[in-house]
């Protein structure tokens, strides 16, 4: 046996989507990581070994431009590209690809750390080390560093270190949640295993082993959806272990699983209820995917109001827009749905005080362990969302070991550092404006463009839909609107209510407040423009809900092309039985784009819009709120490329330049099989491009991109560059028949 000390600016122990992100993003930064996982691949629930696909903040497109970016969403875009059907074994080499890029990251894998050295009292404990076992290796490895980040789930580094922590709800007084229980309890959200099925092309049979569960002895047939040939994803519900301890009753809770997937395979090939005689068993997971466990107390508690309210913390360092989504103790033998929902408006805040504990002085925490409580976990814990905060709890953690500073000093004296870090870096943050002083483009003199798209406008028909059910039409209004025209069909003369509705918080994709309503004369006929002369002229830019309300007897048209910054929405109220019970009155569910992602209502807007100006692309946002927040051209020639110019009255030193380019964060992207969506490269981002300056009275190219299909770029500079101008040159995207920036960074 070994014994091995390893020293490293910061221990990261977790390796599942909050480790591994949380690693990146402290390696990118300059400090030495230490990556400590006790299984042989990376990613935990999102492995090969669970395979539950992850979920974030666009809830499966319930949510509008809601996919997460950052090292998150270069994960998403990477599988995408490489992996568009989901092979779960391709996924884990893409998340052992993005830690292995990293100089910075030392992995370990198959290193279980189950001792933690830590002194002080009760309210003030430091950690010293920790020490994990690498198994097949018979090494006992030593970790020193100055800060640790608990990614374990389960968070048993913390406990070992004596952090403060909660398993179980709270009662309903405590944070006076609606969903809490009226009197706490150590119940918790149960377990799953998964499996995968496949047609073999011939008959295949099957004998149950004599462990197999009789479901039809069960509440599961009458409670839950079985289907032959369903993926993983539609068996979510094989859920149990609540009312059990999650940790300690791991073995009984996986063997009990596995009865039951046994039993329900039996039932589908044996009862001849299903068309299942080619179907065969190919894969069953063995390791119990885990929702919930202990969870940290930090300096502040997350809690179901300040989900639900969308509170907007000075401290926000990542976001979520998962549903609140609790499921019933008894799991799979519940007499009641398999989960119920409560969603918010848009996406939610994530304070940072919640990302680090309230008594270990120098531990931060990422995933589902964070300072929160048990209804708001039912959000926070899906992986997308615990990768985000993952990335702001490494990023907060290198700025700590750069610094020698605690977490609560890091947010007491230097929170506006931390944030303009995570935007400079593209993390998934919201609302926050870019004030780098660093950023030359922020004192640029101006920022202009080759051409600007003014006048939007979807005006070729694919096909039509009866207005059977309310339909609507969100468009930026920047600075104001004076009408848009609908491309409509009437089968009788009629009149047409139209109304126009703020949607309240710049995230949100909801009517919230009736500015105006008007009625509309349409005659009979087919294929007519139809002014609807509604005029806003609000203080501050923004969106408009546009309802065309139900009239059986008018059809609109659907376009087939896509614009950025446009979105349509159909009303409805029926739900999937397969996606649990729904809170009363939320308005995200109620108006659903399914239908209409890529292809709007067809409309022209009867004023220019500045939507797309060129210095949108340095107005400090780097995610639609509010707009767009993008600078677009008008059409993409082949013979014309399109170019975005900054401009400074004199001469900077620029060493760095940073581009964001539009990968369309409204299109609901998977990593394993829940659904397909058929581009390998979003359209809308740049393909081929040219980084010029104008030097000697000509530009001169000084970087270049080919064959592009990532997000953000940050081009350093072989050699310094002295110029008044420079500009991206833009000469194909990926299918788009405009260029797109997000924004554009200088730094000397």
């Amino acid at each position: 046996m070994k014994h091995e000390i390893v020293s490293s600016d910061i221990t990261v122990v977790g390796g599942g989507l909050a480790g591994v992100c949380a690693a990146v993003a402290a390696a990118r930064l300059g400090q030495t990581v230490s990556l400590v996982q006790n299984r042989p691949v990376l990613g935990g629930n999102a492995s090969s070994e669970v395979r539950v696909w992850v979920c974030g903040a666009t809830s499966h497109g319930v949510h509008r431009n809601a996919r997460e970016t950052g090292i998150m969403g270069e994960m998403f875009v990477e599988n995408q590209y490489r992996n568009i059907d989901g092979n779960p074994y391709i996924w884990d080499l893409i998340v052992l690809e993005k830690v292995k890029a990293e100089k910075n990251i030392t992995l370990f894998l198959n290193t279980d750390v189950h001792e933690v050295d830590a002194d002080g009292d009760e309210h003030s404990r430091t950690i010293r080390s920790v020490t994990g076992w690498m198994m097949g290796s018979e090494r006992r490895i030593h970790f020193d560093s100055r800060v640790y980040l608990d990614c374990t789930g389960d968070g048993l580094v913390g406990f070992l270190a004596g952090a403060k922590f909660r398993i179980g709800r709270e009662a309903q007084e405590e944070f006076n949640e609606e969903w809490a229980p009226l009197v706490e309890d150590d119940i918790t959200l149960g377990s799953t295993l998964l499996f995968y099925t496949k047609d073999a092309g011939r008959p295949v049979k099957y004998i149950a082993p004599s462990f197999a569960k009789d479901i039809t002895q069960t509440s599961i047939p009458m409670k839950r959806v079985i289907r032959s040939g369903d993926n993983g994803c539609s068996y979510w519900w094989i859920e149990w272990g609540g009312e059990l301890d999650t940790v300690h009753d791991n073995e009984r809770i996986r063997d009990e699983l596995s009865s039951v997937i046994y039993g329900i395979w039996n039932y589908i090939k044996n009862s001849g209820q299903f068309d299942s005689d080619n179907l065969t068993l190919e894969w069953i997971g063995s390791l119990p995917g885990k929702r919930e466990y202990r969870r940290f107390v930090g300096d502040y508690v997350l809690n179901q109001n300040d989900v639900i309210a969308q509170e907007l913390f000075a401290d926000r360092v990542a976001f979520g827009g998962w549903s609140i989504d609790l499921h019933p103790p008894q799991g799979m033998y519940a007499t009641v749905s398999g989960s119920k929902h409560m969603h918010m408006d848009g996406s939610y805040h994530i304070p940072f005080r919640s990302l680090y504990s309230v008594n270990v002085t120098n531990m931060l925490m990422a995933g589902r362990n964070i300072s929160a409580s048990h209804v708001a976990f039912g959000t926070t814990r899906v992986m997308a969302t615990c990768a985000v905060i993952g990335e702001a709890a490494g990023t907060g953690a290198a700025l700590c070991a750069a610094k020698g500073i605690s977490p609560r000093e890091l947010h007491d004296g230097h929170l506006g550092e931390l944030q303009q870090t995570l935007l400079r870096q593209d993390a998934a943050v919201l609302g926050l404006k870019n004030a780098d002083a660093a950023d030359l483009v922020r004192s640029a003199a101006a920022v202009s463009a080759s051409s600007t798209l003014t006048q939007l406008a979807l005006e070729q028909s694919a096909s039509s839909l009866a207005l059977d059910t309310h339909i609507a039409l969100l468009l930026p209004v920047d600075p104001f609107i004076e009408g848009v025209e609908l491309l409509l069909d009437a089968s009788e003369a009629t009149e047409l209510t139209v109304e126009l509705w703020s949607t309240g918080k710049p995230q949100n994709y909801v009517p919230a407040s009736l500015v105006s309503s008007i009625q509309v004369a349409v005659p009979q006929g087919s294929q007519q423009w139809v002014t609807a002369p509604l005029a806003w002229h609000p203080e501050t830019a923004q969106n408009a809900f546009i309802i065309l309300k139900s009239n059986p007897a008018v059809s609109v048209h659907q376009s087939a092309q896509p614009q950025t910054g446009v979105h349509s929405f159909a009303y409805g109220s029926e739900k999937s039985a397969d996606f649990g019970d729904m809170h009363h009155h939320q308005p995200v569910v109620d108006w659903r784009q399914y239908q209409f992602v890529r292809s709007p209502i067809c409309f022209r807007l009867l004023s220019p819009t500045e939507a797309f100006a060129p210095d949108k692309a340095s107005d400090g946002y780097k995610r639609p709120y509010g707009g767009p927040h993008a600078w677009s051209s008008t059409s993409l020639q082949v013979s014309k490329p399109e170019w975005l110019e900054v401009s400074w009255t004199e001469a900077v030193h620029i060493q760095s330049v940073h581009l964001t380019f539009n990968d369309d964060v409204n299109e609901d992207l998977i990593n394993l099989h829940h659904h397909r969506t058929e581009f390998e490269i979003i359209p809308e981002l740049v393909k081929s491009y040219k980084l010029q300056a104008f030097k000697s009275g000509e530009w001169t190219t000084v970087a270049e991109g080919t064959n592009n299909h990532t997000r953000h770029h940050v081009h350093a500079l072989t050699a310094p560059v002295t110029t008044d101008r420079i500009r991206v040159l833009i000469e194909a995207t990926n299918g788009s028949e405009r260029a797109e920036i997000v924004e554009i960074r200088c730094y000397s």
